[in-house]
């Protein structure tokens, strides 16, 4: 693969590097860790493909890998991810209490961005290129799986479109 991190961020790079994992390994291309104190705690890639788990999305398995968490714990805690999370990971944030999301770009898709916003998490995006042109590269490269999994995150329940940015 010829794309390469381009992200500063050191959290955001390990990251971007579990969604490289999962697109070499035939999956969707999007990672995540959970950092706490300046250190990673969690991390994982979207492995629906590869899992055949419907659920398994990087934020998802990145909780999983990080095991039993006391609430203390989540509530100094920062999730990263490369692309906007849905609004079953953003559940997952919200129900553990994270209170930081870190994510790369929601250019393809701008999910839970704003729900999780109006409910106090503070959400960073940082418009990752690299971030960017990787979900670009395997929603040209696998257009069914990516229908799959995206299902209708950019529709509200009105059946109104959300724009994603351009």
């Amino acid at each position: 693969m010829t794309i390469a991190p381009t992200a500063v961020d050191p959290f955001l790079r390990a990251a971007f590097e579990e969604a490289v994992t999962g697109y070499n390994n035939g999956g969707l291309p999007i990672g995540s860790v959970l950092v706490r104190n300046g250190e990673i705690i969690g991390r994982g890639h979207n492995r629906r493909v590869q899992d055949g788990n419907p659920i398994l999305h990087a934020e998802m398995s990145c909780f999983q890998n990080a095991g039993r968490l006391a609430p203390s714990v989540y509530r100094e805690c920062t999730i990263y991810s490369t692309l906007s999370p849905c609004y079953m990971c953003g559940g997952a944030m919200l129900l553990f209490g994270v209170p930081r999301v870190i994510i790369g770009e929601s250019r393809t898709v701008e999910a839970a961005d704003n729900f999780l916003r109006s409910q106090g998490l503070e959400v960073t995006v940082l418009d990752d290129p690299a971030c960017y042109e990787l979900m670009q590269r395997f929603t040209r490269e696998q257009p069914a799986i990516w229908a799959e999994d995206v299902g209708d995150a950019g529709i509200s329940r009105h059946g109104v479109v959300i724009p994603s940015r351009p």
